[in-house]
Formats: C-alpha cells, sequence, structure tokens
C-alpha cells in the first residue's frame, strides 16, 4: 500500500515562488512515476508535472513549462515540485500522485496524495 503525504502549499502573491513536497512510503517498480496534478474550483484535475524514480525524467504541462520544476530525492522518497513566477491561474489544490504507464501519458496515478491549497493573489 502506497501513502502518499503532501506538504508546502499556501498563500503567495503573484510573481513569488512556493516548494511542495510529496513523501511516498514505498517505491516499488508499479510505482515508478511519481507526479502532480491540480485541481481548480469549477475545473477539471489537470496534469502538472511527472518524473521517474529510475532516471529523473521529466515532463510538463505547456502552462507550467519554465516556471516549475520537479525532482526527487530517491534517498527518503521524496518529490518536490518548486514553483516560480505564480500566476493567480496557478490557484488549485494541488495533488500528488505515483503510478506508471497512465502518468507517462498525463494521465492519473493509481495512488494520491490528500491535497495541498495553493493560492495566488494578485
Amino acid at each position: 500500500q502506497v501513502q502518499l503525504v503532501e506538504s508546502g502549499g499556501g498563500l503567495v502573491q503573484a510573481g513569488g515562488s512556493l516548494r511542495l513536497s510529496c513523501a511516498a512510503s514505498i517505491r516499488t517498480f508499479s510505482t515508478y512515476v511519481m507526479g502532480w496534478f491540480r485541481q481548480a474550483p469549477g475545473k477539471e484535475r489537470e496534469f502538472v508535472a511527472y518524473i521517474t524514480w529510475n532516471d529523473g525524467s521529466t515532463a510538463y504541462a505547456d502552462s507550467v513549462k519554465g516556471r516549475f520544476t520537479i525532482s526527487k530525492d530517491n534517498t527518503n522518497n521524496t518529490v518536490y515540485l518548486q514553483m516560480n513566477s505564480l500566476k493567480a491561474e496557478d490557484t488549485a489544490v494541488y495533488y500528488c500522485t505515483s503510478g506508471g504507464r497512465a502518468l507517462l501519458l498525463h494521465r492519473p496515478g493509481d495512488y494520491w496524495g490528500q491535497g495541498t491549497q495553493v493560492t495566488v493573489s494578485s
């Protein structure tokens, strides 16, 4: 059973930065991809970024490319999302997710964290 615990959300002014963390209880071949999705009020949950445990391959949604950076620490099974140049439209609940093939296709993973609120003020 995989458990994901997110932290780091909060309120930040537009143009500011925030770093989210996701600690995974276990890392297996079945959960070789970690990623982030977000969901704003009235909108569908959307893909943000992913990273693979083994080689660190990454991918980003066009809306965050160049502003967000996903990274990992294999020693403590933690994934990070560094968010810079934040915009009001980045306001959403951010969810950590873990899975395999689906995430590589920018689809939802098999396991989810509880979500952490990110609010960007104008």
